[in-house]
């Protein structure tokens, strides 16, 4: 009986309905388990070495736009430091986006190839009076230039860095046949040229010429000497066109705050100059090749200085890359008689060639040379090239197109 008053003895609950337990969270890795993560396999060295090459890429890289032409004759090393200025004698500037008015022209073409050259995007503007396009056509399908054929006395819109502002007629065949044209574009030209330099911030190089000298007083002839010139002759057209256009860029310099250079060209000769343009260089030698009698106007004892094409285009960038406003007389100091000119060209071409005499023209000048102690002491330039260098340089390209008449 005692037994079945007994409590029955406590059960413990079955497996099947005990409480499920928690799920653990899984542990977050900690700064070693990183740390074990990138040193195997090897993948911080890796990741340093991708740094590396990516901070060395952006360190070289303004470097890496430097023009592949070192391997050319006037190149020079790129650490070799020139001893005045102090800067790598050949650095070049990254690209730039540059525009050349009359940039199919004599000059304007050889200032085209050198900027190409170093790697720059060029846009040429010409509206082909006296340029041609043959002069730039080896430049076509370059994805770095283009051709826009248009007159500068019209404005145009543009988006570039530097502005060599070339554009007008040079040589007295071409500005005296239609001067206001010459005039218009000294003045009209200049100064929507001026206009878009200031609207986008570029920086402007003025071609003036020793025209502005006139007939000068002073010889050799300096930056600080005014001139003398007849603002009612026939040549007034072009040298009181480029005065006024000087004083457009000094005004929009001073007014306008407009970065500004002022080259003042002497008489230049060289490859692609056109035929019958009436300068001295180019008369003499298309007349001797033509076995024509070579013309000199008065006595032949009025003197030039002729500097070639590429003395002068190395001028030109080396003012637009300078401090310095100008005006820069670009010219070479030799002097010639235009009777010593005619005696060099026969030398070159044919010692049989003859000379004729003709009135000279109204407002020739009797004496040109430059002075060229301020670039050469500021620009660190002079010219290279000699008259019996270059000349046969010239000689060669005038044969060639003659023979193709």
């Amino acid at each position: 009986m005692k037994q079945l008053h007994k409590s029955s003895p406590t059960h413990a609950p079955s497996p099947a309905h005990a409480p499920a337990p928690k799920a653990a969270k899984p542990a977050r890795p900690g700064p070693r388990s990183w740390i074990g993560y990138l040193l195997r396999e090897q993948r911080l060295l890796f990741v340093l070495l991708g740094a590396l090459i990516a901070s060395t890429f952006f360190l070289l890289r303004p470097y890496l736009s430097l023009s592949p032409s070192s391997h050319l004759p006037d190149a020079r090393p790129l650490f070799s430091f020139a001893a005045r200025s102090g800067v790598p004698a050949g650095y070049r500037p990254p690209p730039r986006r540059v525009v050349v008015t009359g940039g199919a022209g004599f000059v304007g073409s050889h200032l085209v190839d050198r900027l190409l050259e170093q790697g720059d995007s060029v846009i040429v503007v010409d509206n082909f009076f006296t340029g041609r396009k043959e002069n730039v056509a080896h430049h076509l399908r370059n994805p770095r230039f283009e051709l826009l054929r248009h007159d500068v006395v019209e404005p145009i819109l543009l988006e570039v860095d530097r502005i060599y502002h070339l554009a007008c007629p040079a040589s007295p065949v071409h500005y005296k046949y239609n001067p206001i044209k010459t005039i218009k574009t000294n003045v009209m030209g200049t100064l929507n040229m001026l206009g878009l330099a200031k609207r986008i911030g570029a920086r402007f190089l003025l071609t003036s010429t020793s025209e502005v000298y006139g007939d000068p007083l002073e010889h050799p002839q300096k930056e600080t000497y005014w001139g003398h010139v007849n603002p009612i002759g026939v040549r007034s057209c072009y040298d009181e066109g480029k005065r006024t256009a000087e004083t457009l860029t000094m005004d929009y310099h001073r007014g306008g705050g407009v970065e500004v250079r002022i080259a003042r060209i002497f008489n230049t000769y060289g490859p692609r100059m056109c035929l019958d343009d009436g300068r001295v260089v180019s008369n003499f030698v298309a007349q001797a090749l033509r076995r024509q009698p070579m013309t000199v106007y008065g006595d032949g004892k009025q003197t030039r200085s002729f500097q070639y094409v590429s003395d002068l285009v190395a001028g030109l960038m080396a003012l637009m890359e300078s401090d310095h406003i100008g005006p820069f007389n670009l010219g070479n100091p030799g002097e010639f008689t235009m009777l010593e000119l005619a005696q060099v060209v026969k030398e070159t071409i044919d010692p049989m060639a003859t000379i004729e005499f003709k009135p000279n023209t109204a407002d020739d000048p009797h004496k040109r040379k430059p002075d060229i102690t301020k670039a050469k002491q500021l620009l660190h330039w002079e010219p290279k090239v000699s008259l019996k260098e270059g000349l046969p340089l010239m000689v060669t390209d005038f044969r060639k197109r003659i023979s193709e008449e």
